[in-house]
């Protein structure tokens, strides 16, 4: 499923992120950047170790901030560390938002006109999918109604159950 809001392409797809040709991907990472497991964990997998490396001189990263490395043997340039909410810890959807949107501003700061968000918190970290779906929805958004140089936004959901909730979430943010 694909929408235009402002001159931004918003597309949903089904699949990997590390596979995705985007200028950067966002990693669902943790507050010190260690990518052991979930999708994290998958992208230092195939981006190499050089991604932790780099990682490793840029933590801590407070919740609800991200920051961008290089990829590796990724097919994208670069990496955007996003640290979203842990359920439980308060404030979880103002941190998921600042995260989203943190990711959208670095994004633009780089220069980048394509980006791949997986869906932030919603593994290990326990925040629920139908939640992230409509607050990461609404933040690209009204990010897209200001100045971006960000062409096309995807958001590369692992299965098929992800993939219609945040399908249901952009109908209702933006009807077909």
């Amino acid at each position: 499923m694909q929408i235009t809001m402002g001159k931004t392409c918003v597309e949903l797809v089904q699949g990997d992120i590390t596979e995705m040709c985007t200028d950067a991907i966002v990693n669902a990472a943790n507050s010190q950047l260690q990518h052991g497991g979930g999708v994290a964990g998958a992208i230092v997998r195939k981006g190499g170790q050089i991604i932790q490396e780099e990682s490793n001189r840029i933590a801590p990263v407070p919740v609800g901030q991200a920051a961008i490395t290089g990829a590796g043997n990724l097919k994208c340039r670069y990496v955007i560390h996003a640290v979203g909410p842990r359920m439980g810890e308060g404030d979880e959807d103002t941190k998921l938002r600042n995260a989203t949107l943190n990711s959208l501003r670095l994004a633009d700061e780089h220069g980048l006109r394509s980006i791949a968000f997986c869906a932030i918190s919603t593994g290990i970290f326990g925040y629920p999918l139908d939640r992230c779906a409509e607050i990461m929805l609404k933040t690209v958004a009204d990010y897209v109604q200001d100045s971006t140089g960000l062409k096309h936004i995807i958001f590369c959901l692992y299965d098929q159950n992800a993939y219609k909730v945040f399908e249901a979430a952009l109908t209702k943010i933006k009807p077909q």
